[in-house]
């Protein structure tokens, strides 16, 4: 299958909304990247800024990478994000996440969010005493819903198998895997590669948590830095983003990348150069799509079976944008953004319901 060459690599956001609210603290920034395919959907994350450019920056850029996430998974959502800057005194933290519901609210339907970075079920549980456009709540009866950490590591997994087999004509009991970060995904990524049977090495900044880690999977702990650049057959981001920069991809022993962090090249051109160290890269915004996959079956109202089955289909995905690359002579990152692309391009416009 040819692909139109893409001159726009991408494409403005729809709508910037920042806020501030006095009595709790609240001050952040909501970016609606795109809403061809239905609402703007992403998660809220909290974390520290050293102002509000940076904010803006860090949500535009997340904004654009669920833009793309969502419409590669075949999700009916747009793509948005909202980051919220961690207050530096003490603060009222359900006050705080009520006003943000208040934001979410006024937007009418037009962005949907959920946990992310900073922000857990009981944040999301205040959201939603103010809409009922958040989802990443706590589940019931039996359908999709809480963490979806849990999923966007089953995710992972799929794509990591399917990127093994394909280029070291590997299982993933053969390889070692080298996991940066063991917050909620990396370390259920960590178990679902023990269980499968590979061997790892991880980084976390927390020593009792990686302790834990060396304990429960005979992992071993390395700092965060040598990590990036480990014996491992397959390096795994789970932490923040932008960790493939020149000095990395220049040291990389790996022969894979497949992690779960958002935004995990430094700058555009990273993905070109993995390719010619003979990297594989899988495309984050397409191997993390899991959490949004259990986000969007929350919201919509999906089976627990058919959100599985969705997720499973990542490692389905990541191997048909493998081999369009190959048939197209460019990088699987540009393959991933091409498709999705071609999706929201050929979304009819219609308005998201309050």
């Amino acid at each position: 299958m040819p692909l139109e060459p893409h001159h726009d690599h991408s494409l403005p956001p729809e709508e910037v909304v920042t806020f501030y609210d006095r009595a709790s603290g609240a001050s952040g920034v909501i970016v609606l990247h795109s809403t061809a395919l239905g609402p703007a959907a992403g998660g809220c994350r909290v974390w520290r800024y050293p102002g509000q450019q940076a904010a803006t920056l860090d949500a535009l850029r997340l904004a654009e990478g669920m833009a793309m996430k969502n419409a590669l998974a075949d999700l009916p959502f747009g793509g948005g994000k909202a980051v919220i800057a961690l207050p530096d005194g003490p603060f009222d933290r359900e006050a705080l996440f009520r006003a943000f519901g208040r934001e979410v609210a006024a937007l009418k339907g037009r962005y949907v969010t959920a946990e992310d970075v900073g922000t857990s079920v009981a944040d999301m549980e205040s959201v939603a005493k103010e809409t009922r456009h958040v989802a990443g709540l706590p589940p019931r009866g039996g359908q999709p819903g809480g963490d979806p950490s849990p999923w966007t590591a089953l995710g992972v997994v799929q794509a990591m198998r399917v990127a093994v087999r394909q280029r070291l004509g590997a299982e993933l009991s053969d390889v070692t895997v080298a996991v940066q970060g063991l917050g909620h995904v990396g370390y259920a990524l960590c178990e679902l590669l023990h269980q499968a049977g590979a061997k790892l090495i991880v980084a976390e900044p927390r020593s009792e948590v990686a302790a834990r880690a060396a304990d429960r999977f005979g992992a071993m702990v390395m700092s965060s830095r040598a990590l990036l650049t480990a014996r491992a057959d397959v390096l795994a981001p789970c932490a923040l983003g932008g960790v493939l920069d020149a000095d990395t991809v220049a040291q990389l022993k790996a022969s894979v990348v497949c992690g779960a962090a958002n935004n995990q090249l430094a700058s555009e051109d990273m993905a070109a150069r993995l390719a010619e160290r003979d990297v594989l890269y899988a495309p984050d915004f397409l191997v993390n799509a899991g959490g949004i996959i259990n986000v969007a079956g929350e919201y919509l109202g999906w089976s627990a079976a058919e959100v599985r089955r969705r997720v499973m289909a990542v490692g389905q995905r990541m191997g048909e944008v493998m081999a369009l690359a190959e048939q197209n002579g460019i990088t699987p990152e540009e393959g991933a953004r091409a498709l999705a692309l071609a999706r929201i391009a050929q979304a009819p416009r219609v308005q998201a319901a309050a």
